[in-house]
């Protein structure tokens, strides 16, 4: 039986989605301006200085010009390299660690944790992490990025949590079958917490796609640089003009602008389409881990 809504309510559930609407579409807008450029007629795009609600005489020059440099599919590669396996790391090493202090059977897990802990509000800063690397001889190696964000205290806090909401008769039972900490790890444990798991591939893949900083700091060849330095190099530094071979001086500014539109829409499209699959994780999964009862 429907319950009948009051007039207040009713107003309040209107109002409350139009809200939403427009908060949905000033979010939404940013990313459509940057495509509807990145497909317009270049000298449009120069001389306009309003909203752009579609692509105005459709061109797209601009992502040829894009997909013909080779630094950028250089980058591309470098980032799809960066994002899986430094991601097959995160979570590897973070597994790892969330799984042996989630145990109770072993020793000093909250001091350990106070000192994890004690890093998310403290660190050594940039130059001991230089020197660190450098003694390590990881300068300029692809290593150099992939390392220094191999676990992320947040994400280990997560999970342990996630762990420790495991039946432990569910681990006694298989140790009486004489299964082993490997055992339980990967074949009681992380596939019972698979929604965490999906939730660490997103917050780290996310991380790995948009890193840049440490790619600037650690490394020098070019051949190494993911695409996110490549973007920068074109956004900050107005660097357009080996994209734009061929076109004449006057209009090498407007298809500048142009190029800018469609290298961010490389550059942000492909992990867009990652969020829809992981999303039907994302609030059990975070849910899970925060919860601690």
């Amino acid at each position: 039986m429907l319950m009948k809504r009051s007039l207040g309510e009713q107003t309040f559930d209107i109002g409350n989605s139009i809200l939403m609407i427009l908060i949905s579409l000033m979010t939404l807008y940013p990313l459509l301006y940057v495509l509807f450029s990145s497909l317009s007629d270049p000298q449009y795009v120069v001389q306009n200085r309003g909203l752009l609600l579609y692509p105005q005489g459709l061109n797209f020059d601009a992502y040829r010009m894009v997909f013909r440099n080779p630094n950028i599919l250089t980058g591309f590669g470098n980032t799809l390299f960066y994002v899986t396996v430094g991601t097959g790391i995160n979570i590897l090493l973070t597994a790892l660690g969330a799984y042996a202090l989630s145990r109770k059977n072993v020793m000093l897990t909250n001091p350990v944790m106070f000192l994890i802990v004690f890093t998310m509000f403290f660190e050594g800063g940039l130059i001991p992490l230089y020197l660190l690397m450098r003694n390590l001889d990881l300068l300029d190696t692809r290593l150099a990025v992939i390392l220094p964000s191999a676990v992320s205290a947040f994400n280990l806090i997560i999970m342990r949590t996630a762990f420790q909401s495991v039946p432990e008769s569910l681990e006694e039972s298989a140790r009486i079958d004489g299964a082993g900490d490997w055992t339980i790890l990967f074949r009681i444990v992380l596939p019972l917490s698979m929604p965490v798991v999906a939730v660490m591939i997103l917050f780290y893949g996310v991380s790995h796609w948009n890193s840049w900083f440490f790619a600037t700091i650690f490394l020098q060849t070019r051949d190494y640089f993911p695409l996110q330095v490549i973007l920068r190099e074109i956004l900050i530094s107005n660097d357009t003009n080996a994209m734009s071979v061929g076109v004449g001086t006057s209009d090498q500014m407007a298809i500048g602008e142009t190029i800018k539109y469609a290298t961010i829409i490389i550059a942000t499209v492909p992990i867009l389409f990652l969020y829809p699959f992981l999303q039907k994780y994302f609030v059990k999964g975070v849910m899970i881990g925060a919860i601690k009862e």
